[in-house]
């Protein structure tokens, strides 16, 4: 609970708020929304599944191959099935979490890093850079990304690393242009302004005070972006252009089952969809408790002559009123 110290002095009011921290407010406004906390769970849980799986099971498709329980429904020996190969489906699944996972949480903070960087160049620098660096952002944007991603690693080769590249080259411009508006709000603003007054050279000014403002927005931006990488790399293993054989991956193993469909072997099918859409929806779910979180116009006021919240302390000669 907030303290606020008031001294009343020639009828001079000062007011003194002893609140908690932007990030402590932050984290308070997270936490209180019901679906920013089922993202929250759904997003460590598979974070935790990525992480722990591989430390407890050791993947061998060889092994995990057995051709007299192929296409068997969830027992309890095999609680999601088995595939065509007699591959059980649950560590087929739980393997595939870090592939899919890591690729795209590595896709999207590399385009973090390259789409802000050229963001904030371009914004701060404007002139030339900015012209160059926002037109190849628009030659980019003028292709769906899903198409664009798919050419790349067409023309490349098929893999986790091209794939790598091709999410996160069509997800930069989106980090590019939210970088460059931050900087064309910043800039103009008295803080940035006072900087450039007392001496501070660009550079200084670019690193210690823009950027360090612009990154609720791109911190916003991460998690819907991972979510939808999560789809460009499973549409990339659908499509045969992802992860290869016998590697686990959920776009992959949708396209080893979906010709299951009409006869009867849901399972194959319904839980790596499963995984990919609660995976999506998690990371959606988290990005809207984000944004709100994040929003500096639902913070809680702090100005002299609103109304204060938590207890008062008076201090000085003035009287109580």
């Amino acid at each position: 609970m907030a303290t606020f110290e008031v001294a009343v002095d020639r009828g001079v009011v000062a007011v003194a708020s002893h609140g908690r921290s932007p990030a402590a407010a932050a984290w308070r406004r997270l936490v209180a929304s019901p679906a920013a906390r089922v993202g929250l769970v759904m997003v460590v849980a598979f974070v935790l599944v990525a992480l722990l799986t591989p430390v407890v099971h050791v993947y061998d498709a060889r092994t995990d191959a057995n051709l007299t329980v192929r296409l068997k429904p969830p027992t309890a020996a095999h609680p999601f099935g088995t595939d065509s190969l007699g591959r059980d489906i649950l560590v087929r699944v739980l393997h595939a979490t870090r592939v899919s996972l890591g690729l795209a949480m590595s896709a999207v903070a590399l385009a973090t890093l390259i789409g802000s960087a050229l963001g904030f160049l371009g914004g701060y620098l404007r002139g030339r850079v900015d012209l160059v660096v926002m037109f190849c952002m628009d030659i980019v944007l003028a292709f769906p990304a899903t198409l664009l991603a798919i050419a790349i690693v067409a023309m490349i080769g098929p893999g986790l690393r091209n794939s790598l590249f091709a999410i996160s080259l069509v997800s930069i411009p989106a980090y590019a242009r939210l970088s460059r508006s931050s900087v064309l709000a910043l800039r103009e603003q008295e803080f940035v302004m006072a900087a450039q007054g007392l001496g501070c050279s660009g550079w200084r000014v670019l690193g210690s005070h823009i950027v360090p403002n612009s990154l609720p927005p791109l911190i916003v931006q991460t998690t819907p972006s991972i979510a939808f990488a999560i789809l460009e790399a499973a549409a990339l293993g659908f499509l045969g252009l992802g992860a290869q054989p016998p590697t686990p991956e959920w776009g992959a193993m949708l396209a080893d089952s979906y010709k299951y469909f009409t006869s009867g072997a849901w399972w194959v099918f319904c839980f790596p969809g499963a995984a990919i859409m609660l995976s999506v929806l998690g990371f959606n779910l988290l990005g809207d408790g984000l944004r709100d979180a994040l929003d500096p116009r639902l913070a809680e006021p702090r100005s002299r002559t609103g109304p204060a919240r938590g207890r008062v302390r008076w201090r000085g000669t003035g009287p109580r009123s």
